[in-house]
């Protein structure tokens, strides 16, 4: 089973977040503003032993590496941010390439979507107001993919059927799918590659056939928009959900249960990519309006991974997604915490070493 986890680049400061959101600004001042909203919520959380890290501190990024190359990953994929010639968030992954270290396999996953001022604080309570749009051109896509042509040529960079890995967050955003993958396949080729692994992103099953009609190679299915209509549904309790939808409630459901649908009959599917999830806590970002998957624990992932196995062993493509590395602020990450420490990286790697 071939483990690639989501990395995210915002632990350091930027200008730009220095100015939205103050002097400083990183995913922990997000993380620090956690507050416990029910009796029993484990908020905030706090990390364990690589602390409040800098990731422009390279021995961060070597310690990194090493936990989670000893738990069964076999890669990170960044998260990339492009916006017409711009770029935000990239210097981690800048000073991999000019380093060359740490030596282990990446690849980037672009966030093709608008930053706004809910993004990354408060959402219940933050203005809407755009910070930088997300644009798209033929142009652009020509710039965008020479700025990134030498991270594709890295030694280090993931390979799946000998092309490059490439993952888009919101393929539907793509102005015309088809003709982008077109261009982007094409581009690769004229490069010198055989192509691209064009993997697209998806919260809900239904949107798998669209995607793959664009003419990505593979869908990765997240689905968190399958999980929370699930769990409205099981609830039927109307008042519960009112609270929740008018933002007075955040909607709490049982980890176990709530993690079983990312186990289902569709993640046989050879274009499908399943995902392994640690836990859910968007809290600190969006406080009431969040949705909580609560007494998520070692063991509890450690069952949820075997059965994410049992499923690829028996399939050609053993990609699988890891989401996430080091998402503090949305509750899925698997790095070391205060209160579990390595816990969820070794029950990762006791079922990959099965």
């Amino acid at each position: 089973m071939r483990v690639i986890a989501y990395y995210l680049p915002q632990f350091h400061a930027i200008p730009e977040n220095d100015e939205w959101w103050g002097k400083g600004f990183t995913e922990w001042t997000s993380v620090r503003n956690g507050k416990p909203l029910y009796a029993g919520h484990q908020q905030p959380v706090e990390p364990g032993e690589l602390g409040y890290y800098n990731l422009l501190d390279a021995d961060v990024r070597e310690r990194q590496a090493t936990l989670a190359h000893e738990a069964g990953v076999e890669g990170f994929c960044y998260w990339h941010y492009w916006f017409g010639g711009k770029q935000l968030l990239e210097k981690p992954l800048q000073q991999v390439m000019e380093s060359g270290k740490p030596d282990f396999p990446f690849c980037l996953g672009w966030a093709n979507e608008s930053w706004k001022a809910k993004t990354w604080l408060d959402q219940q309570t933050a203005p809407d107001r755009m910070l930088i749009e997300q644009t798209y051109s033929e142009e652009d896509d020509k710039a965008h993919f020479e700025a990134i042509l030498p991270t594709l040529r890295d030694k280090r960079y993931i390979q799946v059927d000998g092309k490059p890995l490439l993952m888009v967050y919101r393929p539907f955003d793509l102005p015309d799918g088809k003709a982008w993958t077109a261009r982007w396949q094409q581009m690769a080729k004229d490069a010198g590659f055989k192509g691209l692994y064009l993997l697209g992103h998806v919260a809900y099953q239904k949107q798998i056939e669209s995607v793959l009609a664009m003419g990505f190679d593979a869908v990765n299915l997240v689905p968190l928009g399958d999980t929370k209509r699930n769990i409205c549904l099981a609830l039927r309790h109307l008042p519960t959900l009112f609270r929740h939808l008018r933002g007075r409630s955040p909607l709490v459901y049982d980890y176990a249960k709530a993690i079983r649908v990312f186990a289902s009959k569709v993640m046989k599917r050879e274009e499908v990519v399943p995902t392994i999830l640690p836990g859910w806590d968007h809290s600190p970002r969006s406080r009431m309006r969040a949705f909580v998957m609560n007494n998520s624990t070692p063991e509890a992932f450690k069952s949820h991974v075997a059965a994410i196995k049992r499923i690829v062993d028996k399939k050609q493509n053993d990609l699988v997604m890891l989401k996430s590395w080091n998402e503090w602020g949305e509750g899925n990450y698997i790095e070391p915490d205060k209160r579990w420490g390595r816990q969820f990286l070794d029950a990762l790697g006791t079922v990959q070493n099965r």
